[in-house]
């Protein structure tokens, strides 16, 4: 039984935005946006651009934000020292890997 655990869950974390990101909400171009509202640290490419990315755990994309750099509605941003970023749901940065 443990064994069994352990490869489910070793699968889970070969896709983006697994476990507490709570999967694939949607693509923004290349990235992959979560449903936490974060984006992916993934370096996979996320293949339908602007709509529903097929895999496991895809959610529904939730209403877009008045965030200036809202992760949810695809703005990127440049912090003060040139990371590239958006804002989580949560509020929190999610920076987009070089």
């Amino acid at each position: 039984m443990l064994t069994a655990l352990s490869f489910v869950d070793a699968l889970a974390a070969n896709y983006p935005c697994s476990g507490s990101k709570g999967g694939v909400s949607h693509c923004s171009g290349a990235l992959h946006v979560c449903n936490d509202g974060s984006i992916s640290g993934s370096k996979k490419i996320c293949s339908m651009s602007g709509g529903p990315a097929v895999l496991p755990f895809a959610g529904l994309q939730r209403p877009t934000s008045s965030d200036p750099c809202s992760c949810r509605s695809d703005r990127i941003c440049t912090g003060p020292r040139g990371g590239k970023y958006c804002t989580s749901d949560s509020g929190a940065k999610s920076y987009v890997q070089r």
